[in-house]
């Protein structure tokens, strides 16, 4: 298949995945390394996650938790600084395998919560988880693309609105990835000419970020989050199918 075709299918899925369908982004850098070295692959999409977390913030400007922004992002920050002195010494496998138990970690809990005969309450947005759980996305965010997880262990007990929680999260995210632009850049993952080729699929993200907004509205709230839920079970399964398979 032609480069270009997987390149506009890799970042129109990634731009759904922004616009409030979960799980598909996790498709786009697999489907990159068909064709290219996946850390190049990774470099090309940052980018991308960018452009589509903007308009992304934009669409979802509305409603967000301003709490829980300002308790995850400075943890974030010192996840990302944290990661930059580390990835060279910390075991890439390690960090997956650290980021499926987070994600397996809450799937059973909120399993074991479905048949519990007493629904448990909402969990509080407080400070000292939210720094952990913060730094753990910011870390994992930098290293291995898999900052999901942790931000979903520390919000999803919280039981948002749906789109305070899609706000959220694209907020989050946003400025996740804006700081991780200037170490990749140094890595080299992110070039001039990787530029213009994301300048080129930056319509695909956009217009896949519109229809996962449309669509994430549409989607009843306890379906969206039973998808959410899969999302995160589907990730943790690949992160460890990773480290398993090689």
């Amino acid at each position: 298949m032609d480069f270009w075709i997987v390149a506009a299918l890799a970042a129109y899925m990634m731009g759904l995945s922004k616009g409030g369908v979960p799980m598909l982004a996790m498709l786009s850098v697999p489907l990159m390394s068909l064709f290219m070295d996946p850390a190049m692959a990774a470099g090309l999409l940052l980018p991308l996650y960018i452009i589509a977390d903007w308009y992304a913030v934009y669409l979802f400007r509305k409603a967000f938790s301003v709490r829980i922004l300002k308790i995850m992002l400075p943890g974030a920050v010192a996840g990302i600084i944290a990661a930059y002195f580390a990835v060279t010494v910390v075991p890439g496998d390690a960090i997956k395998l650290l980021v499926a138990g987070i994600g397996i970690y809450y799937l059973v809990g909120s399993v074991r919560g479905r048949f519990a005969r007493t629904e448990p309450a909402p969990r509080e947005a407080d400070v000292p988880r939210g720094l952990v759980w913060g730094t753990l996305a910011g870390f994992t965010s930098y290293i291995s693309h898999a900052g999901g997880p942790p931000f979903q262990a520390y919000v999803l007990p919280q039981r948002l609105d749906k789109m305070v929680y899609l706000g959220t999260v694209t907020i989050f995210f946003s400025v996740v990835n804006l700081l991780k632009m200037p170490p990749y850049v140094l890595a080299g993952q992110i070039t001039w000419e990787s530029l213009m080729e994301a300048a080129r699929l930056a319509p695909f993200a956009l217009a896949g970020a519109w229809s996962g907004a449309r669509v994430a509205r549409w989607l009843p709230e306890k379906l969206f989050y039973l998808l959410v839920e899969v999302a995160l079970a589907v990730v943790s399964a690949k992160l460890i199918w990773e480290v398993v398979v090689g």
